[in-house]
Parts: structure tokens; sequence; C-alpha cells
């Protein structure tokens, strides 16, 4: 049996409607949590770790992960993909999408460190902001082989 992928298509969520920062969180939280990634009170580490400092990166994308403390919650490494067209309020930015983060190890820095390659280029970032397909999604957050 393969292992589960950091990005499953169910955990890709296309066109939701607006919300607020906290809810959209926590909405994030239950993406990994219905991955089976990590269980319910991970979301309350990353609801804490918004407070400490901000996780929004640029380009509209923000990644909401958990405090280190709340890593005993996490079960495996995965991502979710949430995408809000009309924007989220982020501290006076705009979010149109959120890459939620689970990594009970220092894993998360290299799926940081591929994500920032994505975001960096404006025309994937518009892509992921706009697209209706949960494949291009996929495609465009597939690690790169060098």
């Amino acid at each position: 049996m393969s292992p589960e992928p950091i990005l499953a298509p169910a955990s890709v969520r296309l066109g939701l409607s607006p919300t607020s920062k906290e809810d959209a969180i926590r909405y994030c939280g239950q993406i990994l949590v219905d991955a089976g990634a990590a269980d319910p009170a991970y979301v309350d580490g990353m609801l804490a770790r918004e407070k400490q400092i901000s996780t929004y990166l640029g380009e509209g994308v923000a990644i909401p992960h958990g405090t280190n403390e709340s890593r005993g919650h996490i079960t495996r490494a995965a991502l979710g993909f949430a995408q809000f067209p009309a924007g989220i309020d982020w501290d006076g930015k705009r979010a149109y999408v959120l890459i939620p983060i689970a990594s009970a190890t220092d894993e998360h820095v290299s799926i940081l460190a591929s994500l920032a390659e994505v975001l960096m280029d404006s025309d994937s970032a518009e892509r992921l902001r706009t697209t209706s397909s949960v494949d291009e999604v996929l495609t465009l957050l597939a690690p790169q082989a060098d």
C-alpha cells in the first residue's frame, strides 16, 4: 500500500465563500483533520500560531500552520488547499489561497521551500487564485524534480 500523498485531491477545496480569517483558519485545520493528518486540537495550535506571527506569505497566499507545541497533534505530514476567489481580509492584506500545513518534523521546511518557489512565480500564483481545477492545483503544487 502506497503512503498518503502530501496533498490529496480530497484536501483541495475551490471556490469557497469569503469568511473571517479565524473561521478560514478553522476550516483549513478541518481539512487536515479530515485528511487524517492531525487531530482537532491541532486547529487550536494553528490559531495560536497566527496570534504569534502572521502566516501571510504574499501574492495573496497564507500558509496556516500550528505552533511547535501543537506538533504532538499531527499524525502525518500533509497539505491542504483552500481557495477563496473573493479573498479574505488577512490583517489588511487579501488572502485568496490558504495552504494549511501539518508537519511534526522539520520536513515542513522543504515543503515551505517548494511552496515559495511556486508562489514567487506570479503566473503560477495567479493560476492558483483563479483555477477551477483540482488537477491544476495538484500539478502546480507537485514537488518539482531537480
